[in-house]
């Protein structure tokens, strides 16, 4: 598979972390519901890089039999 393509997947998912992560840190967050919900978004931006990450490992290991 085309690796520019995981690439750029994870370089969108690490801004849209980066920029849930300033909300935060810039007090952003209206209530504790908001809060919540934009940690619960980081987190999933998180466990979905993992996957990409994992999916790259495997598509390496798949190519390199």
């Amino acid at each position: 598979m085309d690796s520019k393509l995981f690439e750029t997947l994870n370089k969108k998912l690490e801004a849209q972390i980066e920029s849930f992560k300033a909300v935060l840190c810039d007090g952003g967050a209206k209530s504790y519901d908001h809060y919540k919900e934009l940690s619960g978004t980081i987190r999933g931006l998180q466990l979905a890089q993992m996957e990409l990450g994992d999916l790259v490992r495997k598509t390496k290991e798949f190519d390199d039999d």
